[in-house]
């Protein structure tokens, strides 16, 4: 399987409260955040990792092309306006390669290894063309609620809570080359947002599973570092 890292964002919040590293840098557990993510792909079987970082991510551009990994690498160095535009530039080198499977993750995003194993392997083995990663644990300031059946099937993306979403996305998205016409789409239409591709998946009538992820955190203010190492030290 495939694994693909949204790391375009400016981080400028972190920036702003004094963190001196590019969030992408940040030490976590004695790894910068965006190693760790490539070091779970590795243990999750990843066949490929493609990465996207902004132009002005000098020293992470850096970083990256120093690694030597068993696996290939592709980088791609670009602004963007939003993560979907994101998601389009780094599943452009799976592009008309027949199936594909893969999981994209933004690099902020901080869960138990443990929990993402489990969660790539589920989503390889079942036959639905898209997985979504969900937690019931919700720290953010937008927050995408995720309605889901007795099932797990999704059946809405919402902006505010309601009976049915006991969830919120946890910003990894399991999907398979289906969703790349419903990309697309979205691009050429002038949507924009990660939340309204996703509502455009359900729209097209793709199927999307939830799977609860257990405890995840994103890093969008120096507070959550603290809050992400104590989540990974737990578990160790």
């Amino acid at each position: 399987m495939k694994f693909a890292i949204i790391a375009a964002g400016q981080g400028s919040r972190l920036v702003q409260e004094g963190v001196e590293s590019p969030k992408p840098l940040v030490d976590l557990d004695g790894r910068p955040m965006i190693k760790r993510l490539i070091d779970i792909f590795l243990a999750s079987g990843a066949e490929e990792i493609s990465i996207i970082v902004n132009e002005e991510m000098t020293e992470v551009r850096e970083y990256l092309r120093s690694l030597t990994l068993p696996v290939p690498l592709h980088l791609t160095v670009k602004s963007t306006p939003s993560s979907m535009h994101s998601l389009y530039e780094v599943t452009k080198p799976w592009r008309g390669s027949g199936e594909c499977k893969f999981i994209a993750t933004t690099v902020d995003t901080i869960f138990r290894q443990a929990d993402f194993e489990a969660y790539a392997g589920c989503f390889e083995a079942a036959d639905s063309c898209g997985m979504m990663a969900v937690t019931s644990y919700i720290d953010d300031e937008k927050p995408l609620y995720v309605a889901t059946d007795a099932d797990m099937d999704i059946t809405a993306f919402c902006d505010a809570a309601r009976p049915d979403t006991k969830y919120v996305s946890a910003g990894i998205y399991g999907l398979t080359q289906t969703a790349f016409a419903v990309l697309d789409h979205c691009l050429e239409t002038g949507v924009s947002h990660m939340r309204n591709f996703q509502r455009g998946l359900l729209q097209a009538g793709i199927g999307l599973k939830a799977y609860d992820l257990g405890k995840v955190i994103d890093v969008d203010h120096a507070g959550d570092i603290e809050k992400a190492r104590k989540l990974i030290s737990s578990y160790n």
